[in-house]
């Protein structure tokens, strides 16, 4: 059964028993908690947590997700993937645990030629949670499965929460017997004790939420504080592993959507999947990355040095490395792009209507990694040659992590160099900075998580008055009503001047933060206070925080209060967000839809605009850009918002936005046939209203994104003066018109390089000069002629070595030395140069090796060949004591 059939009838068999089909999500979402979705449940979470209602009682989902917490496991296991498919059946409040239990054992004993997936009962197991008897009497009394395949465990692996304060449960889940070929027998002890899960493999959880959490941390150490009062399903079942079981394939990496990747990985490198144990986990790696890494591009991320970029760009870099490791040297990634929309098209179609910049991006990240390699093998080179040079043979892990860290080295590149170097590499080392670094990042999300426990008292204010009525599309001020007030994060009945608050309003005119939108400021009256108002966000969907000082008066919970937008601002801000969409427009205008946003930001008066593109950004076309979007503000055409269905925007040409969730309910932002956008913001009545936009900057911040900004409105006129004044400065000082500038300057720039290069010369040439002085005084050392000192302060390291190279030459076919230091009193630094004669090497005097005998005292590193080496250290005064040493190791006393 393929991988896409098994998908459909797992919705068509829940849509038959009344559930709402709901498409995937995107794999980002708006949660500070998550960089993925990385379970099925995750888009639903707003409706278990009851910050929202949901628009149904039931539903079904496959979705997409990402998991990259054992990314070095990938390849080695059976049964992991970093992107894969979770189904999922979901019940707010309807049914429990007997309609989720017989639901799923139906789908899953069905025959196939009736709908369902056709597994043998007899190989089926199921687990319970250890007190919960309920579960354990369904599975047995109702769905007739053995007692002896009915396993209790524990709190750890089988009762869920998100881990938060806010609903958990136990679980139940399903697994499945696939033989001795995979592991030995497992026999109930009653002890709690998990089977192997390879052989016993589970496939399907459910999640019975009954109860609700407190505070804690860890999957085990928090309370029950009691029963929720509607109890919900949350279901997850993983594709993947489904399709394994019905394909016959011993993993994951084998199925119908992975394998054609393996076999084109096969085709490029003429090597066998199956054939070699190492190379098998590198075929499957190059799998599984690749598909994740069409998926998390598909959905709008780009590869870059933080975050969710950091994390694809990882994981392109793993395919790039492991495909080099099976012997090709040549770009891939497009050719493992190809093959994967064409697999996960048929369950993903916009793989195919976006294909273009897809796989822009990723022939991009990969020619930059491939610049990469050559950039971090240079680091490398050095590292090494300081590892020999201190008479080590091991790379330092803290080198090996830097390789890793700064420069995207995997380790097995940086032991594969180091093995052609004659060297070993700490990775010992290296592994506990790499635990270290994995302990910060896991802190930090824990602390990250702890904002959801603060969240609690929002939901209380949503659930007894509900969601924020939002006037700010047609009003600047409204009378509203106090209906939360908190300090601290506290809720309390009052607050007084001076003091820092929180309120939340029953309707509001102010704009929540939002979608590349900056909030609302302005004050807010009551009979007996004044505030002002600072910023405002939606701490929970649908409820809008307005964070304030009380400026006069005290406030109170119940007050009746006016609402007052700062009403210039807002128009500045309006003004940037509806330039953002005209320059959106413009840009795919001129670099096709692989231009797409991936990031804004609208301020007063100023916009920034982050898009993708797959190549350089010509200035030429900015100002291109620039001058449609001015020209197409002559238009004088109205701006419209109306509330449609997402299939209706669409069809109507809207654009949606990577990342951003969107209900069945849209709202489009319509500017005429030339932008039409999915957009919760608030906008110019009519585009004439924006004045003039003009383009103040751009640059690339990052693998195929680049970012433009914007003055719009008066900001724009008073910059284009601003400038203009500038202008005729200039021309004024350079005596010609404003027109010839740009010749003037250059001319005058010209002649500067040309008076700069005449005073180098001549001061080369004067430096010079010396070396036949100095050559005069050379110190006969044995065979050697020997010349070490100190000239005078502040020549250059590249006239250093201008002057040492001329004084070796003064010394002719004699075996000779040159060591030349030269100190920068104001820096605190010293350089070094040293030089030898072909005679000198020929006794086996080489300048690199000489290096370390006096490079102590100086505090220095550095190095070279054997005809000259150089370098510089902190200690200026050692230069007496360096000039003996080398003496010494020169045969002199």
């Amino acid at each position: 059964m393929q991988t896409h059939d098994i998908r459909q009838r797992f919705l068509d068999h829940f849509q038959r028993n009344g559930h709402r089909v709901v498409p995937s999500a995107s794999l980002i979402l708006d949660d500070p908690n998550l960089l993925f979705v990385n379970a099925g449940m995750v888009p639903f979470k707003p409706f278990f947590l009851g910050e929202a209602p949901p628009p149904s009682p039931t539903a079904t989902s496959v979705q997409k997700c990402v998991r990259t917490l054992d990314i070095d496991e990938v390849g080695k296991t059976t049964r992991h993937n970093t992107f894969f498919q979770m189904a999922g059946n979901f019940s707010f409040g309807d049914y429990f645990k007997d309609g989720a239990i017989q639901l799923a054992w139906e789908l899953v004993t069905k025959p196939a030629s009736e709908g369902g997936y056709g597994l043998d009962e007899s190989v089926l197991w199921t687990t319970v949670y250890e007190d919960d008897d309920e579960a354990y009497d369904l599975w047995h009394n109702k769905i007739g499965v053995p007692k002896s395949r009915i396993i209790r465990l524990g709190k750890g692996p089988n009762f869920w929460s998100m881990g938060v304060p806010g609903p958990c449960g136990p679980c139940s889940e399903i697994l499945i017997d696939r033989g001795p070929r995979y592991g030995p027998e497992f026999i109930d002890q009653g002890d709690g004790e998990e089977p192997d899960g390879d052989r016993y493999m589970e496939f399907w959880n459910l999640v019975f939420m009954q109860n609700l959490r407190g505070e804690g941390t860890g999957k085990t150490d928090f309370p029950i504080l009691g029963d929720l009062p509607a109890k919900s399903i949350d279901t997850g079942m993983g594709i993947e592993r489904v399709a394994m079981l019905l394909q016959g394939v011993p993993n994951v990496y084998e199925t119908d959507l992975i394998r054609p990747v393996i076999a084109k990985a096969e085709e490029l490198s003429g090597r066998r999947y199956g054939a070699d144990q190492i190379d098998d986990v590198r075929f499957r790696v190059i799998a599984d990355h690749a598909r994740s890494g069409v998926m998390l591009v598909g959905d709008g991320v780009t590869p870059g040095n933080e975050a969710r970029g950091y994390v694809l760009r990882r994981l392109l870099r793993r395919i790039v490395r492991s495909i080099r490791l099976l012997g090709v040297q040549e770009p891939v990634l497009g050719e493992f792009t190809q093959v994967v929309a064409d697999a996960m098209a048929p369950s993903y179609p916009e793989l195919k209507t976006d294909f273009d910049r897809i796989d822009a991006v990723m022939r991009a990240e990969e020619d930059a990694f491939l610049a990469t390699l050559s950039s971090g093998s240079r680091i490398f080179d050095t590292a090494a040659q300081e590892t020999r040079s201190g008479g080590s043979t091991q790379l330092p892990g803290d080198k090996a992590f830097q390789l890793h860290d700064t420069f995207g080295f995997p380790i097995d590149l940086t032991l594969e160099m180091a093995a052609e170097q004659g060297l070993t590499v700490d990775e010992e080392g290296f592994r506990t900075l790499m635990a270290e670094q994995r302990n910060r990042a896991k802190a930090d999300a824990a602390a990250r998580k702890t904002g959801h426990g603060d969240l609690t008292v929002y939901r209380s204010v949503l659930e007894q008055h509900g969601p924020t009525e939002f006037l700010g599309y047609t009003d600047l001020q409204s009378q509203a009503r106090v209906v939360g007030l908190l300090v601290g994060g506290r809720p309390v009945a009052k607050a007084g001047a001076g003091t820092e608050v929180e309120l939340v309003l029953d309707r509001t005119p102010f704009y929540a933060e939002g979608g590349g939108q900056i909030a609302d400021t302005g004050r807010l009256l009551s009979a007996g206070a004044e505030l002002a108002v600072s910023d405002v966000q939606r701490s929970v969907p649908g409820l809008f925080v307005h964070r304030a000082t009380v400026v006069s008066g005290e406030i109170g919970l119940d007050d009746v209060v006016e609402a007052e937008v700062d009403v210039a601002r807002r128009n500045a801000i309006q003004r940037s967000h509806s330039a953002t969409h005209l320059v959106h427009a413009a840009v795919r205008g001129a670099y096709g839809k692989r231009a797409a946003q991936a990031g804004s930001l609208n301020s007063p008066g100023r916009m920034r605009f982050d898009f993708t593109t797959p190549g350089p950004v010509s200035g030429s076309v900015l100002a291109e850009v620039e001058e449609e979007v001015n020209a197409y503000l002559q238009e004088d055409v109205e701006v419209k918002s109306f509330t449609t269905t997402m299939d209706k925007a669409i069809e109507l040409g809207a654009m949606a936005l990577f990342g951003e969730k969107y209900g069945d309910s849209v709202r489009v932002v319509d500017m005429g046939e030339y932008s039409r956008e999915l957009c919760g913001g608030t906008h110019v009545r009519n585009i004439a209203q924006l004045g003039v936009v003009k383009l103040v900057g751009d640059a690339s911040i990052g693998s195929g994104v680049h970012r433009v900004e914007a003055l719009v409105g008066m900001d724009a006129v008073r910059y284009i003066n601003k400038e203009h004044l500038l202008v005729t400065q200039l021309a004024d000082q350079f005596k010609v018109p404003a027109a010839e500038l740009p010749e003037r300057i250059s001319g005058v720039l010209a002649k500067l390089k040309a008076a700069e290069k005449t005073i180098e010369q001549l001061r080369v040439g004067e430096v010079l000069r010396s070396a036949g002085d100095i050559a005069d005084r050379a110190i006969q050392l044995g065979e050697l002629s020997v010349i070490a000192e100190q000239i005078p302060d502040g020549v250059p390291a590249g006239d250093l070595r201008a002057l040492a190279t001329e004084v070796r030459n003064r010394l002719g076919s004699r075996p000779g030395v040159v060591a030349l230091f030269s100190v920068d009193p104001d820096a605190g630094k010293v350089a070094f140069v040293l030089a030898t004669t072909s005679a000198a090497r020929d006794l086996g005097h080489a300048a690199g090796k000489l290096v370390p005998s006096f490079a102590g005292d100086l505090g220095a590193r550095g190095g070279g060949k054997p005809d000259m080496a150089q370098g510089g250290g902190d200690n200026p005064g050692g230069v007496p004591a360096a000039i003996a040493a080398l003496h010494r190791s020169l045969g002199g006393s």
